[in-house]
């Protein structure tokens, strides 16, 4: 990499400011839109503010999703219980969320990536996982980090951490329904709770599938990657996760400093002629239209890039990020 330490090392600090100013605005947003429905009696406004809602739990998770990396806050205890708390609704384990997805990080676009589920042999049960992600993204997520996960992966105190999470989620859940039903007001609150969880996952999948899919298989972090330049709206209320190139090669650098990263990386993010597009819907379109990758799918798609299944890329480039960061996350 050609970027050097000295400007890499004041991204890395980490301010309480933005993280004051935008978790209240997304938490009264989100509250705000679910009034507006709740009140409502236009559908299409009502409608309205459910895809509104879902685009507000996009941006929440952006926020666990910095925790993960120790990135929201400075002490650890903080970045676990915000993470906690933050996937309360979507009824998801925080502490299988994070192994998950530091492995995914530490094994990017190789055979022992978490996230390398959909690239296979292109057979009828790749294809159906594929679509039934794509499609009911928010039930696979559930099922994947809610037990899947869990039993592959989790052992001794993060198994139990899991757990305790899980009958978390199970008591909340019951004691809100409970008095939800008691209340009279099952059903709005029910449609309030689900339906923007439809569109949360349609968001969310089309935002996972477009970080990496058909980047290099075995390349590494820079090109194993993609930015999606999108739009201001979305790189606000996301919190900067489309510019993901950055973030996969120096993931201690907080959100609020992704796109000055990815300035400092271009002449890199050009030379390793890695992935930048404008539109998170394109690229799902295009998805959607593919399919599952394979290697000739992604060998096609990269001309150059020698293809190497049994590659594992250990995060080269996150040693230089450890160092920097003082090796958190």
């Amino acid at each position: 990499m050609s970027v050097a330490a000295a400007d890499l090392r004041p991204l890395y600090h980490q301010r309480l400011a933005p993280n004051l100013v935008k978790v209240p605005l997304f938490y009264i947003l989100l509250i705000g839109f679910g009034v507006v429905a709740w009140k409502s009696t236009h559908p299409a406004l009502a409608w309205t503010c459910y895809v509104l809602i879902a685009y507000m739990e996009m941006g929440i998770v952006t926020f666990m999703h910095e925790c993960t990396h120790g990135t929201m806050f400075r002490r650890k205890w903080m970045n676990t219980a915000f993470g906690m708390f933050a996937v309360i609704p979507l009824l998801i384990s925080y502490t299988s969320f994070r192994e998950d997805h530091l492995a995914h990080h530490a094994r990017n676009r190789s055979p022992r990536d978490p996230d390398a589920v959909f690239y296979g042999k292109r057979k009828p049960i790749d294809f159906i996982l594929f679509y039934a992600y794509c499609f009911l993204g928010v039930l696979l997520t559930l099922a994947q980090f809610g037990f899947i996960y869990c039993i592959q992966a989790l052992k001794g105190r993060k198994a139990q951490v899991h757990w305790a999470e899980m009958i978390l989620h199970a008591a909340v859940t019951y004691g809100a329904l409970t008095w939800a039903h008691a209340n009279g007001i099952l059903l709005p609150v029910l449609k309030i709770w689900l339906i923007p969880l439809v569109f949360f996952g349609l968001m969310n999948s089309a935002r996972f599938i477009a970080e990496h899919y058909g980047t290099p298989f075995g390349a590494g972090q820079l090109a194993g990657t993609r930015t999606v330049t999108s739009n201001a709206a979305t790189s606000f209320f996301w919190n900067n996760i489309n510019w993901h190139i950055g973030h996969h090669v120096y993931p201690g650098v907080p959100w609020y400093n992704l796109q000055k990263l990815h300035a400092l990386m271009l002449p890199d993010i050009v030379a390793a002629k890695a992935h930048v597009s404008r539109s998170y819907t394109w690229i799902f379109i295009d998805a959607l239209l593919h399919g599952p990758e394979s290697e000739e799918t992604v060998a096609r798609r990269n001309p150059g890039w020698r293809t190497d299944p049994d590659a594992l890329d250990h995060g080269q480039f996150n040693v230089g990020d450890d160092a920097l960061a003082g090796g958190r996350g």
